[in-house]
């Protein structure tokens, strides 16, 4: 089975916060993040894999500090875990105060990819290899992510049953 070093998927991406970023709170609208978030770890899942990925889920977003407009924003992401045809991509938000060079993670996230084929068909990925101790860590607990995130798609599945497609009007 072919194989991957998680740091073969790294991308970084840094952004200043202007005020057409910030919410009524002054702090980065989440889903000004969130986007931020999505483009990044589809980098590093399409580098892993070589191949035209899909998301299949954001698994999570943690907003742990608020984002100011004194705040550069330091997004890193990489591959931390593979099923036989996903992959599992981490992406650490880390807020830097410009001024003063206080550094703190400010959100982390979870997101799954799908590999496709040319005909839009899922396909095997390579296995991740972790090295760093904060990836060997992410890998070892991937597998209970893995299975929460199975139980959340079957419920998602079946509340979705439940819901309603008519529009207001019909």
């Amino acid at each position: 089975m072919e194989q991957r070093y998680s740091r073969e998927s790294k991308c970084y991406k840094t952004a200043r916060v202007f005020p057409t970023d910030v919410n009524n709170h002054n702090t980065l609208f989440g889903g000004k993040l969130m986007a931020y978030i999505d483009d990044i770890a589809s980098i590093s899942a399409t580098k892993h894999c070589r191949r035209s990925v899909v998301t299949a889920s954001t698994d999570s977003v943690d907003f742990l500090h608020p984002i100011r407009m004194t705040d550069s924003v330091c997004l890193e992401s990489f591959v931390t875990w593979t099923g036989r045809t996903s992959v599992e991509v981490f992406v650490k938000v880390i807020k830097e105060d410009l001024l003063i060079g206080d550094r703190k993670v400010a959100a982390t996230s979870f997101l799954t990819f799908v590999a496709l084929d040319e005909d839009r068909r899922p396909v095997p990925v390579p296995e991740v290899v972790p090295e760093t101790e904060e990836e060997v860590k992410l890998f070892e607990t991937a597998p209970h992510r893995a299975e929460m995130r199975k139980i959340r798609r079957d419920e998602s599945k079946k509340f979705a049953g439940f819901l309603t497609v008519q529009q207001p009007w019909d």
